[in-house]
């Protein structure tokens, strides 16, 4: 039943799946595949700021295997936060001039003033995530290919009530709206919601918009690989049409399914925009994707600016003008709303009890944080030089991983949809 125009976008369901699933999703995966994305820092040892919990799921599908250091490419490692060499060793020269508790005399002036412009940088308030601090003595690489997002057993009222927290607390609804299909409640068919939907501002309607396909994606992911067989010669995972159906089908889910899945793809496109609009921060020839191996590196970084480029090359893309388009003030105190409710939300994963549901939380929220950060900031990417140091608009390495694979997530959801739909087009 997900057929047609998305509401407050000029594109359709059709446009985007037939871009995604024949001619974006293959060259992502490939790119996502290799040594600089697939390795992710990450702190998953982090109290939750909200509520004592204790709940961690025990379950062996629940776990996360970290890497061995050794085991990282060397050049993710030793510049794991920046993102050429050059600007690798500057960073390493930075937190040196820190321990020395001065910034060295032997820098030469212009450099003294690139890592004092880096460091206001990555504490500018243009960010839209809790990032993890990457020099936790806690923060460990996790090879997000031996860590696939998928079914892990985690459920019931831990993972509901970080659900529950995320939309009742963090996506501008009052306490009264109860949000259709919430558990245990008297449900009006979610008139009440929607008309209270449809009468906020547009950049509050997005905001809930893109938690909901957030949350689409994630059951997709779940549903797609869901745990089959589970004996003691093999694990078998794969589609779970069943787990599918409760969760999107359009009479089990009181018509709400439909709805979730459209998010999903006002989701694919508002990342899909941001995609296309940090190609000149890419282009250059100062940026590359810095692992040691040098080859590889020039051979991914042509692959990556093809597909910003193919990004860039979407015929209906969402157009984000309409967005804090207000008085200047309002639209400046409505901006930092958003920022401020997504950040907590980026926090609130610091609470899932599943560690690879976390991981993925995280990186999740923060591609995300990325994305509306780059939508924020197109005047300074606008302006950024073609060559030398980006001062106005920068990100780290952990935004790039974050970013690139987060979009990979929706875009696999999108694939998978297709899949889903076959099999139950073949049943009938």
């Amino acid at each position: 039943q997900v057929t047609g125009y998305l509401d407050d976008c000029t594109c359709d369901v059709e446009t985007i799946d037939a871009f995604n699933n024949y001619k974006l999703f293959p060259r992502l995966n490939e790119l996502l595949e290799s040594d600089y994305f697939r390795y992710y820092k990450v702190n998953l040892q982090k109290p939750c700021p909200f509520w004592d919990d204790n709940s961690h799921c025990g379950m062996r599908d629940c776990a996360v295997q970290p890497c061995p250091s050794d085991e990282v490419p060397d050049g993710i490692r030793s510049g794991s936060y920046k993102y050429s060499e050059e600007a690798n060793n500057l960073a390493e020269e930075c937190e040196e001039a820190k321990r020395l508790g001065a910034v060295d005399d032997s820098l030469s002036k212009e450099t003294r003033e690139a890592v004092l412009q880096w460091t206001q940088h990555d504490d500018s308030s243009d960010s839209f995530c809790e990032a993890d601090d990457i020099h936790s003595p806690d923060a460990e690489y996790v090879d997000l290919l031996l860590n696939p997002e998928r079914y892990t057993g985690y459920k019931g009222p831990d993972a509901w009530k970080i659900w529950n927290s995320i939309y009742e607390e963090n996506c501008f609804k009052p306490q009264n709206v109860k949000r259709p299909l919430a558990s245990g409640r008297g449900d009006d068919g979610g008139q009440t919601f929607y008309k209270w939907l449809k009468g906020v501002c547009v950049e509050k309607r997005a905001f809930y918009r893109l938690i909901s396909g957030l949350h689409a994606s994630i059951n997709i992911h779940l549903s797609a690989r869901y745990l089959l067989q589970d004996t003691w010669s093999e694990k078998k995972w794969g589609p779970n049409v069943t787990e599918f159906q409760q969760r999107f089908d359009e009479v089990l889910t009181r018509g709400e399914g439909p709805r979730r899945l459209k998010n999903l793809y006002f989701l694919y496109l508002i990342e899909l925009r941001a995609l296309s609009k940090v190609l000149p921060f890419f282009e250059r020839p100062g940026f590359q994707l810095y692992t040691g191996n040098k080859s590889q590196d020039a051979e991914m970084k042509h692959l990556l600016l093809e597909i910003l480029h193919l990004a860039k090359s979407f015929p209906l893309h969402f157009d984000e003008n309409s967005f804090f388009a207000g008085k200047k003030k309002e639209a400046a105190k409505l901006k930092e709303e958003f920022r401020l409710h997504f950040k907590n939300i980026s926090r609130i994963m610091d609470c899932v009890g599943c560690f690879k549901c976390r991981l993925w939380g995280k990186l999740q929220t923060q591609g995300l944080g990325t994305a509306l950060k780059i939508l924020f900031s197109e005047n300074l990417i606008e302006k950024i030089p073609e060559s030398g140091p980006s001062y106005g608009f920068q990100l780290t390495r952990q935004e790039i991983v974050a970013l690139f694979n987060a979009f990979g997530r929706v875009s696999t959801s999108v694939k998978e949809l297709e899949n889903f739909r076959n099999i139950l087009q073949n049943m009938q």
